[in-house]
């Protein structure tokens, strides 16, 4: 028996992970970010639904403020089914030698997770922000709708980066 077990653990040794990018290298960054024309307010035009996301269904937005310490405070307000506004409140902590664009995200200590920007307009109109193992993803727009030439420049920026697109919500903005 203890043999069959352990062929067993070797043969699943062996499997691919069946998780979407799981062998890939981490998402990377874009080069540098200006965190000046970084930070303000930022609309949410879509992501990949995740359980400890609260359950917003339109006007998602995002204030980014940069505090004297080196962080950002990251300010999310949406509308949830039932019609009422949530808001929650987190801390970016940027990443040395990043250029800006990687950063560890915490909404609730001591639970924290590693994001990065891989994908910027030249005009800071659009972002694409991810994490490094693809499981979330979100593009964010100055505005609450973005021109469709410009999503798809994001989309493709995302699907270069190994990001499972069929795992995109789009967010309503009224």
């Amino acid at each position: 028996m203890r043999r069959f077990f352990t062929a067993v653990l070797l043969m699943l040794a062996c499997i691919k992970p069946w998780a979407a990018g799981a062998d890939a290298a981490p998402a990377g960054p874009v080069q540098k970010l200006d965190l000046n024309r970084y930070v303000g307010t930022w609309y949410e035009i879509a992501n990949f639904p995740r359980f400890f996301l609260p359950q917003c269904v339109a006007d998602t937005v995002s204030d980014y403020t940069a505090n004297r310490n080196g962080t950002v405070t990251i300010d999310n307000r949406c509308r949830t089914r039932d019609g009422r506004i949530t808001e929650t409140r987190g801390t970016a902590t940027l990443q040395k030698g990043s250029g800006y664009a990687r950063m560890r995200v915490t909404f609730m200590w001591p639970f924290s997770a590693d994001y990065v920007v891989v994908g910027l307009d030249p005009d800071y109109r659009w972002t694409v922000i991810g994490s490094v193992n693809r499981k979330s993803l979100w593009i964010l727009s100055r505005t609450p709708r973005l021109p469709k030439a410009e999503l798809e420049q994001a989309l493709s920026i995302a699907s270069a980066q190994g990001f499972p697109m069929q795992n995109l919500r789009y967010t309503a903005q009224d």
